[in-house]
């Protein structure tokens, strides 16, 4: 994402500069050593209490940030500028590892037809229920002239169904493309929207159409697939705590919670501010199975025929969501400074005598933070008075809004206001600019150790299942022994509406006793109600 200027104008030279660079000076270490305590800040009108209806809050946030709205069809939504700025963020972050790793872009049809869905039972299964129909190719005016209607001599031979995930069709296309070792791996990402038909929805968490990107990919052997898979879910864990300061646990899913068509399927799992879990991103081990159902084969080295090994993954913008529900306050919301369209909002504070020597001070410090990478924006609307602005750049989760007035070009000083902990400093005019890129970077860290003190404040290990269920309505993560079978998953999922988000891979099940039946576990296990 590029710099913003002090115009609100992407600068192309500041392109791609993130808020890494750490300054190790005496101004950098001004800004920790002068925090007052956090000030208690006025609710923004209109804002539903966290503690009063999350779910309310979580909306409201939403649309008052201005990062989504509700589309005309029921379940659809519109990412307005500001949340989509931040979906580019990530999508750079992720992009720049997948092409680090050897991965390269590409792009296949929105359409799928009917018959590809017949090839492989289980992967059917999975969407059968979500899925959109494309039946008809043409309109034509109504005979009574009230509109268009659907022409029913237009009817497709074959329905076509609108994508909700790509297998189907790219390996159709992997059969043309495959047919020697020497063909292999093949390692595509695509950038996409899908669409699955949801009944019940909510902005970024589940729409019936969102965006994504997902990888798919063909080995030679089961050994590459299995790597593939492990590595992608480790390229997700980087970039949500690295770059979105969301710790996440990485793990396995079981058979009940796994991908439909998939041998095997690592997750990560976050928590978010409602101590419910979230599925942040998954990346799953197809085997063969995708493979047999399109005959796709290859020739080995030893000149034998052999199906192809694949692995997919992905993440969407349900991420967007995540960021919200995992830092956002009362206030709304706390965005982390590397994936923020905006790091630093410059807020000029002026009677009409001061306008000219205000406005030059905060232009000439905003173009001087762009100067550095920082993605600033110089807010001078004139309509608007301070504390409107104050409010709204804490709802949009700008991380540093800088405040500049006459009162302070004379003591050449500047008050900087963090929204990670709401406090206020004043320092030297001269020494924003220089440390404000450690000041990010402790707001980055900042916010991923919020986060993990909230995950680790509310994840149990109880010793009885009775125990189990009065955490379970408390919400949170309890860790605890399962004996794999899946009729105790069943169980416990419909008497306490808890699944297992994750066989975490730091497990170690020795010792312990099954939370349900008692028995020696077989896995120790990430249990949670989930969205």
């Amino acid at each position: 994402m590029s710099a913003v200027t002090s115009a609100g104008v992407v600068s192309p030279a500041a392109a791609n500069k993130g808020c890494s660079a750490v300054l190790t000076t005496s101004t950098a270490e001004s800004f920790t050593s002068q925090l007052l305590p956090p000030k208690l800040l006025p609710m923004p009108k209109g804002v539903t209490p966290r503690s009063q209806d999350y779910a309310r809050w979580y909306t409201d946030v939403v649309r008052k940030a201005q990062l989504a709205d509700y589309g005309p069809v029921k379940g659809t939504m519109v990412i307005r500028p500001y949340g989509y700025a931040i979906w580019e963020l990530l999508q750079q972050a992720f992009d720049r590892r997948f092409k680090a790793t050897g991965h390269v872009n590409a792009y296949f049809p929105l359409l799928i037809p009917m018959s590809f869905f017949s090839k492989e039972a289980s992967h059917v299964e999975g969407f059968a229920k979500e899925v959109a129909i494309v039946t008809h190719y043409r309109l034509r005016n109504s005979p009574d002239g009230s509109g268009v209607e659907v022409d029913p001599d237009a009817k497709l031979e074959e329905e076509l169904v609108v994508r909700p995930t790509s297998e189907t069709i790219i390996w159709s296309m992997y059969k043309q493309w495959i047919n020697s070792y020497r063909d292999l791996p093949i390692l595509i990402n695509q950038w996409a929207n899908v669409v699955r038909w949801e009944m019940r929805t909510r902005l970024f968490l589940r729409t019936s159409e969102f965006l994504w990107q997902e990888g798919h990919t063909a080995h030679a052997t089961a050994a590459e697939a299995d790597e593939e898979t492990r590595k992608m879910i480790e390229v997700y864990r980087e970039v949500a705590e690295d770059e979105m300061a969301l710790p996440v646990i990485v793990g396995r899913k079981t058979e009940a919670e796994r991908f439909p068509g998939a041998l095997d399927t690592w997750s990560i799992e976050a928590m978010m501010g409602d101590r419910r879990a979230l599925q942040a991103g998954t990346s799953h081990n197809l085997g063969q199975n995708f493979a047999k159902a399109f005959d796709v084969t290859f020739r080995t080295e030893e000149n034998e025929q052999e199906f192809v090994w694949a692995s997919s993954w992905g993440v969407s913008t349900r991420l967007v969501g995540a960021m919200i529900m995992a830092h956002g306050d009362d206030q709304g919301l706390r965005i982390p400074p590397r994936i923020a369209p905006i790091q630093v909002v410059v807020v000029p504070i002026y009677k009409e005598e001061d306008f000219s020597r205000v406005m030059q001070a905060a232009s000439a410090l905003a173009a001087e933070l762009e100067q550095l990478g920082i993605r600033v924006k110089l807010d001078d609307r004139d309509n608007m008075s301070p504390g409107f602005k104050f409010n709204d750049w804490e709802m949009k989760g700008v991380p540093v809004r800088v405040e500049l007035g006459p009162r302070d070009l004379d003591a050449d000083t500047a008050t900087l206001a963090r929204r990670d902990t709401d406090g206020k400093t004043t320092v030297a005019l001269d020494s924003v600019a220089p440390a404000m890129p450690a000041l990010l970077d402790e707001i980055q860290a900042s916010l991923f150790q919020q986060a993990l003190d909230f995950r680790a404040e509310h994840t149990h290990t109880p010793d009885d299942y009775d125990t189990f269920k009065e955490l379970i309505k408390e919400g949170g993560f309890i860790r605890c022994g399962w004996d794999g079978d899946p009729a105790t998953e069943s169980a416990i999922k419909a008497e306490t509406k808890a699944t297992i988000r994750s066989i975490p891979i730091d497990e170690n099940p020795t010792g312990l006793r099954c939370i349900y039946s008692g028995q020696p576990a077989k896995h120790e296990v990430i249990f949670a109600r989930a969205y």
